[in-house]
């Protein structure tokens, strides 16, 4: 583990291998080590970057609203503080997805590629502000665990949580590792986010949706709406995986994006 000291917070990442980077971002509530299969397998064929993001894992939580523009800010920051200069891929999940979005927007030049997981391009509906506003006085009540147990059945398949307690439980740590400032400042940052459905005709780099089959949050039909959207696009899904395919179908995951980067 490294760190990146910015002005409002300090950044922990881990990196590994060599060749084109390869920058992973996290979804909510979750940190860099949902990377943990691709840290170890995807090494031999990019540089990976796992950041932690504000509030996350080991880095530091600062107050108020992870809008996902700030949240792509600091990983703009980061690749600044690594000096990395050239074009990168970036992978989002979930809400790391929503934050993949926001930079493309506003960083294209720095880009070679994306690949979207086991994300939407659609904003929130109100049925689904809803349900995060109860999730914010939930978790300004309660605190962390309820949130955590709220959410396992809904980003892990049903075949995992009926066959791999093991995969289960370190998913549950990672979550655990979360702080509150984080849990609020997501919540209402993906709340706010922009629509991003008009922007997908204007990405011009390739990119890749990887998506589980058994995706329990965002409808299969979604990933495809995505694909037809995007100009250069290719859609995988990913077997016996729900909202986490990189942990629940790692071969299959590092495999499609292994295939992906020798196209670049």
């Amino acid at each position: 583990m490294k760190f990146a000291e910015f002005e409002s917070f300090k950044m922990a990442y881990e990196e590994v291998g060599s060749g084109i980077p390869l920058l992973l971002i996290h979804g909510y509530p979750l940190n860099r080590h949902m990377w943990q299969p691709q840290l170890d397998e995807l090494g031999k064929d990019a540089r990976v970057i796992a950041p932690d993001l504000r509030g996350h894992g080991d880095s530091t939580p600062t107050e108020g609203i992870y809008t996902m523009d700030l949240l792509a800010e600091d990983c703009a920051k980061l690749l600044d503080h690594l000096r990395i200069r050239e074009k990168i891929v970036l992978c989002g999940l979930s809400m790391g997805g929503y934050i993949s979005f926001a930079f493309a927007r506003n960083y294209p030049e720095r880009l070679a590629g994306l690949i979207l997981t086991a994300t939407r391009a659609a904003p929130d509906t109100e049925e689904h502000k809803l349900n995060r506003q109860r999730s914010l006085a939930l978790a300004k009540e309660q605190g962390l665990e309820p949130i955590i147990e709220a959410m396992l059945p809904r980003v892990l398949s049903p075949t995992t949580l009926q066959n791999r307690p093991d995969l289960v439980q370190t998913v549950r740590k990672i979550m655990q590792r979360t702080s509150l400032q984080a849990i609020l400042g997501d919540l209402q940052g993906m709340m706010e986010r922009a629509d991003s459905r008009p922007f997908l005709k204007q990405i011009t780099v390739p990119t890749l949706i990887l998506h589980g089959k058994e995706d329990p949050l965002i409808p299969v039909e979604e990933a495809k709406a995505m694909q037809e959207s995007i100009p250069n696009c290719r859609l995988v899904l990913l077997d016996r995986a729900g909202h986490l395919p990189n942990l629940e179908a790692s071969e299959q995951f590092n495999q499609a994006i292994r295939e992906f980067i020798q196209t670049l």
